[in-house]
């Protein structure tokens, strides 16, 4: 641990990187850089800002990486028609490279030996942080926390964030929070009654859709634009990549678009169950497919869908994304 001199931690200002930013600092005794991407989680990130400074923190980033993102991963992504296991668009999973791609950046240029994040031991994210930075930089450390420490439940986090007077959101009296990861093409939601297959979500769990019997009871008409296998413009409005996507979240979400809950495969090899709103990519990928069902000839669009499920593979288990 001595040999570690400084750190950069994906940090999103909430629970769990809030508790792995206490422990680093007790723990590894480093100087602890912070990192949060802003990828259209819709959610103010300038409070990490301050949360990252009350706790010490001298450099600190936050990006605008929607662009980016939209651009250069979700919509390649999209032009492979690309869903995991059938029904899963991979929201969590094509998020992964771009944060490790700028993990590796800011420790390069603030002289740091490690990185750190917040995925578990038991997912996919810490194969796709990890393969992420050493496909980057080989010699590079990384600290999961989850790996290492005694805090094993969601409510050890919580008594060790009220002892160390680290602010919790979302906390219903003394019931743990969902655990959530967001950007623009997903939202996720994991733990709580989840755990239970047999358990229906709770209504109150969604936030950015409407339950289809609370959609409108009439057609809301879309007209999309493609250039190059991607979309340029909403209702004959040019849009870039981020914008498309936020304007399709908005209207596929007011009209009871885009839920899942579904039971996936790990890389690591469990199972888990999780509960999804998709909206932007569940029109984005009905659409395209209605633009490839114009276009294609038969024996292409087949061996198209016959690669796609190992192109899904590769962004889910390993994010091998160019």
């Amino acid at each position: 641990m001595s040999d570690i001199n400084k750190v950069v931690l994906a940090y999103s200002g909430g629970l769990d990187t809030s508790i792995i930013l206490k422990w680093l600092q007790d723990v590894y005794k480093c100087e602890v850089v912070t990192f949060t991407a802003d990828l259209g989680q819709g959610e103010e990130i300038e409070p990490a800002r301050t949360k990252a400074q009350a706790m010490g923190i001298k450099e600190i980033y936050i990006e605008d990486l929607r662009e980016e993102f939209a651009r250069d991963y979700v919509f390649p992504m999209f032009r492979a028609n690309t869903i995991y296991e059938g029904e899963y668009l991979l929201g969590t999973s094509i998020a992964r490279p771009l944060i490790a791609k700028r993990l590796i950046d800011i420790a390069n240029e603030t002289g740091a030996k490690a990185i750190s994040h917040g995925a578990t031991g038991k997912g996919n994210d810490q194969v796709r942080f990890e393969l992420g930075a050493y496909a980057l930089r080989p010699d590079i450390q990384i600290i999961a926390p989850w790996r290492e420490w005694d805090l094993t439940s969601r409510q050890s986090l919580l008594d060790y964030a009220e002892k160390h007077g680290i602010p919790v959101e979302m906390k219903h009296g003394k019931t743990s929070p969902y655990s959530m990861d967001a950007n623009l093409l997903h939202i996720s939601y994991e733990g709580r009654v989840l755990e239970d297959p047999w358990a229906e979500p709770e209504e109150a769990m969604w936030r950015w859709s409407v339950s289809p019997e609370n959609a409108p009871d009439k057609a809301t008409y879309i007209e999309l634009t493609y250039q190059q296998g991607d979309i340029v413009a909403v209702n004959d409005v040019a849009c870039s990549p981020a914008t498309v996507m936020e304007q399709l979240n908005k209207i596929g979400g007011a009209n009871g678009i885009g839920r899942l809950d579904i039971v996936e495969n790990r890389y690591v090899g469990m199972k888990s169950r999780g509960c999804y709103e998709t909206p932007a990519g569940t029109i984005m990928l009905k659409a395209h497919r209605a633009i490839e069902s114009l276009t294609l000839d038969r024996e292409v669009a087949h061996l198209k869908d016959e690669l796609m499920p190992r192109y899904a593979s590769l962004i889910s288990d390993v994010a091998n994304h160019d």
